[in-house]
């Protein structure tokens, strides 16, 4: 069999960067291994894949295991894909002036670059993501943006094709941008099976939509423009976006998406919008000593007395007074110590 399938129909390299998330990696290579050879056999026959390092050095994941790559940077050549799996950020940046010359090697030789995790931010640094989308995690989305204001961020859908650079926001959505390549360069057939093994249900797509920021009650919507549509509101909180770009961006109208917010959460888009803003003032009445009436300005309330009449009919008290039982419990907790 091995001897049938001289190379390998999809050929991979993956750069690890310091602080990398290990989940990300496994997911991608576990889908490119059981697509790869029959059973659980593991042979690289359909799919191969090389890890890397500048240097060849060991890398410590996020985690804190260590992973000895295959090799240093190879040849672009060699690959269908250059990945870049990045990881944790605080940090500060993790790649350093060696791989950003490798990854302007591989767009030179037009090698498509996939960046998953935060491996976006590692293309953006290399001058490879200008006027690109970038998919990254709701997570980490003001970071991406505050540094590279002019790029396009996405963080309402699991991975990103923009030409020949992919983008991904890591975690299990590895396993489905994996598995469309597998698709793509292999067959159905064996991405499916790969799905199967790991216990994924079924496809999910490019655009399917990121599971949002907890906002309580509402993890149970089903449409998919819906949650879409949640997640950019929760996303543009202080630019308070209109109703008709958040339709548009979900690819309905502003009609049709009131209906279906109100069939989904018993809530219209405004009553929704208005829910979130109580629930960021929340936290910052309880975990903060800032004046009431700032907190009510900062999140768009037109005066204090607004803001208390909302909060109270929301929350069942006033905000001052939710905040002294915030701080009694403290209190009471603190002597139990």
């Amino acid at each position: 069999m091995a001897q049938a399938h001289s190379r390998p129909s999809l050929n991979v390299g993956l750069i690890l960067l310091p602080d990398f998330t290990l989940l990300a990696l496994a997911g991608f290579l576990d889908t490119l291994r059981l697509a790869a050879d029959e059973g659980d056999r593991s042979r690289p026959i359909h799919c191969s894949w090389t890890t890397m390092s500048e240097g060849g050095h060991p890398v410590r994941a996020s985690c804190g295991a260590t992973i000895t790559p295959d090799s240093p940077f190879q040849p672009p050549e060699r690959f269908d894909y250059v990945v870049v799996v990045g990881g944790t950020l605080h940090r500060g940046p993790n790649i350093g002036a060696p791989g950003l010359t490798y990854l302007r090697s591989v767009a030179e030789r037009h090698v498509p670059l996939i960046g998953i995790c935060t491996g976006g931010f590692a293309l953006a640094r290399a001058g490879l993501m200008r006027n690109r989308r970038c998919c990254v995690s709701w997570f980490h989305r003001e970071e991406l943006a505050a540094e590279f204001p002019d790029m396009s961020v996405i963080s309402d859908e699991l991975y990103v094709f923009d030409g020949d650079r992919i983008t991904c926001a890591g975690g299990t959505s590895v396993i489905h941008l994996a598995s469309e390549l597998v698709e793509r360069h292999v067959g159905r057939g064996r991405s499916e099976k790969g799905l199967r093994v790991m216990l994924e249900e079924r496809a999910r797509s490019a655009r399917s939509p990121q599971p949002p920021p907890p906002v309580a009650g509402l993890d149970a919507v089903a449409d998919l423009r819906v949650r879409r549509a949640m997640l950019l509101m929760e996303r543009s909180m202080q630019s308070r976006i209109a109703l008709a770009q958040v339709s548009d961006a979900v690819g309905t109208t502003t009609r049709q998406l009131s209906r279906l917010f109100k069939r989904e959460t018993g809530m219209s888009p405004a009553q929704f919008r208005e829910r979130l803003r109580l629930e960021r003032t929340r936290g910052a009445v309880m975990s903060t000593r800032e004046p009431l009436t700032r907190i009510a300005a900062e999140h768009g309330f037109s005066d204090a007395a607004h803001f208390s009449r909302r909060y109270r009919r929301h929350f069942g008290k006033s905000p001052s007074a939710d905040r002294r039982a915030g701080v009694e419990r403290s209190e009471a907790i603190t002597a139990r110590l």
